[in-house]
C-alpha cells in the first residue's frame, strides 16, 4: 500500500489577502491556491482543471474542493485562524468537513467555538470513507453582523491505498 496526501494552505499574506466570510450563519467553503503555492499534492487531488474547465483560485468555489485519488478510509486534518475578534462581535465561529460542498452536501464534525479575545486558532482531525467521484471540503461561518477574515487555513487529506 501506498501513503497519498493532499496538503493545501492557504494564507493570506502570500496568497492576495484574507478571505472574507460574510455576515450571518451560512457557511461558506474555503478556497486554496494552486501549483507551487500548495504544501503537497503529488496525486493531483487539488487541480485547477478538471472535467474540461478551469477553477480560478479563489474566484471559483471549486478551488476548494480535494478529489480523492483513490476509495479508501483517509484522515482529514484542518486548521483554521480568524483575525483577532474586533469588538467581541463574533460570538461563535463555526467549521466543518463536506462531502461534496458544491453538489449534494453531506457534512460532518461540524464545530461550533466561542470567540476568544485576540487571533482565534482552531485545529481538527476527522476519519471517513472518501471517493474520487465525491470532493471533500472545508467550510467555515460566524455569527457575526458584519465580515469576519480568515488569514491562515490549511485542509488535509491522508489515506493508504
Amino acid at each position: 500500500m501506498a501513503q497519498h496526501v493532499c496538503s493545501l494552505k492557504f494564507d493570506a499574506d502570500r496568497d492576495g489577502g484574507p478571505l472574507s466570510v460574510g455576515s450571518g450563519d451560512a457557511y461558506h467553503l474555503v478556497p486554496f491556491p494552486y501549483g507551487s503555492k500548495e504544501s503537497y499534492d503529488t496525486d493531483n487531488m487539488h487541480s485547477e482543471t478538471r472535467d474540461g474547465k478551469t477553477h480560478p483560485f479563489p474566484s471559483d468555489a471549486a478551488s476548494g474542493l480535494i478529489y480523492p485519488a483513490h476509495e479508501s478510509w483517509g484522515r482529514l486534518y484542518a486548521m483554521i485562524q480568524w483575525e483577532a475578534a474586533s469588538g467581541g462581535e463574533a460570538t461563535e465561529l463555526r467549521d466543518q468537513f463536506a462531502r461534496d460542498p458544491l453538489g449534494e452536501i453531506d457534512t460532518t464534525c461540524t464545530e461550533h467555538r466561542r470567540a476568544t479575545p485576540g487571533m482565534q486558532c482552531f485545529a481538527k482531525a476527522w476519519a471517513i470513507f472518501v471517493s474520487p467521484s465525491v470532493p471533500l471540503g472545508l467550510r467555515v461561518a460566524h455569527n457575526a453582523t458584519g465580515s469576519l477574515d480568515v488569514v491562515l487555513a490549511e485542509f488535509k487529506l491522508e489515506y493508504e491505498a
